[in-house]
């Protein structure tokens, strides 16, 4: 009898613990990408133009700082005057990166973002202005510095103290 008695309680355990095992449950994940081209513009400064504040970025600034028609121009600035107007331009360095892309080359395209109506505004020497994008090359090279010019033509009327402000917006895509 104490062996059935055992054998019971053996048995009895056995259930217990069978019970207590954890339950799983299984599961598959199917993960898929689809992999785009892409392409990058970045400014960089010109070893011989002024340093932008920015480079090697999309949203750089290059500052003149003062600038006149006679006198001592800053480090990086070149300027030409007429009888009428002074010119002065910086070189800018122009980067335009791909991957995952067979395209040969790319079309860069500038714009002011907004109006001037006083001075005359050129990237790349190519006149630019807020009315419509202006191409500045249709065949660009990937992956190489491109040196694009901005320069900004001041009449001599222009009071002295005048603040000339805007931006020029870039477009490169891929051919």
């Amino acid at each position: 009898m104490r062996k059935v008695v055992l054998l019971t309680i053996f048995a009895a355990l056995m259930m217990i613990s069978s019970a207590a095992v954890a339950q799983t449950a299984n599961g598959v994940l199917t993960v898929t990408a689809t992999v785009n081209g892409s392409i990058q513009l970045v400014f960089n400064s010109d070893a011989s133009g002024v340093a932008l504040s920015g480079a090697g970025t999309n949203t750089a600034t290059l500052a003149f700082g003062n600038v006149s028609a006679f006198g001592a121009v800053g480090a990086g600035i070149v300027r030409t005057t007429t009888a009428t107007t002074f010119t002065v331009s910086s070189a800018v360095d122009v980067q335009v990166s791909k991957t995952n892309s067979a395209s040969a080359n790319y079309t860069l395209k500038a714009q002011l973002g907004a109006a001037d109506a006083v001075n005359t505004w050129q990237v790349g020497g190519v006149a630019v202005t807020n009315a419509a994008q202006s191409t500045l090359t249709a065949t660009g090279a990937y992956a190489a510095n491109t040196n694009f010019p901005v320069a900004i033509t001041v009449p001599f009327t222009t009071a002295s103290g005048t603040l000339i402000s805007n931006t020029i917006n870039y477009q490169a895509t891929a051919n």
